[in-house]
């Protein structure tokens, strides 16, 4: 038998397909539409909701049975921004001008609607170990969308990849840009990312009926 049961498994690979929680449960959208016109803050904000989703469904596992009902989604919220305030901590610490770009996105966080969806409809009903690899699991598709996106929008828009010139100088006019290629300004604007969402959503309903015949 391998690590982890058909069951534990699917936690993780789901939410990378048929579940994924941008692209099928439509959530997340709003980070997905602000960050992503640099690869490297996609990177960085997956990063930030792995961490904060894998170890807040712990924690709220771990507390479930002595959380009074009524004030839960309290609990959550003192959870998450707890551990927000880490990531920002971190970021200012580690990665400065950066966390100058994505500080009020972070914050943001805390009300990210997958992690307190997650928290709500699987932490409090599932024990710790599960609840990691559902948090892992989510977060990894959220993670692979925002890198998708934002890869695309900083390709065709900037000509770059993690700030690096991939296509040539298009000052010098070398590589593509020799061409005539020019970089697609447009890219770089949020109704991009909601138009890249909006094909990869197509690309995958188009690949399986099923999700066309679930809605």
């Amino acid at each position: 038998m391998g690590l982890l049961s058909k069951k534990d498994a699917a936690l993780i690979s789901d939410p990378l397909a048929d579940n994924n929680p941008i692209t099928i449960q439509v959530l997340g959208i709003c980070s997905a539409l602000a960050i992503t016109a640099e690869l490297k803050a996609s990177i960085v904000m997956s990063v930030a909701v792995l961490f904060v989703l894998g170890l807040g469904n712990v924690v709220i596992s771990l507390m479930r049975n002595i959380i009074p009902s009524k004030i839960r989604i309290i609990v959550q919220l003192i959870v998450v921004a707890s551990l927000v305030i880490i990531v920002d901590l971190v970021l200012k610490a580690f990665a400065y001008e950066l966390s100058k770009t994505l500080s009020v996105f972070v914050g943001l966080i805390i009300t990210n609607c997958i992690i307190m969806g997650r928290f709500e409809a699987f932490a409090l009903g599932n024990g710790p170990w599960r609840s990691f690899l559902d948090g892992i699991g989510n977060s990894l598709g959220y993670a692979v969308i925002l890198i998708i996106v934002g890869f695309f929008r900083e390709l065709l828009g900037s000509g770059t990849l993690l700030g690096f010139k991939v296509l040539g100088d298009p000052i010098e006019k070398t590589g593509l840009y020799a061409t005539g290629y020019e970089n697609n300004g447009f890219m770089l604007l949020a109704p991009m990312a909601l138009i890249t969402v909006g094909i990869i959503i197509w690309v995958q309903r188009s690949r399986n009926q099923s999700l066309i015949e679930d809605n």
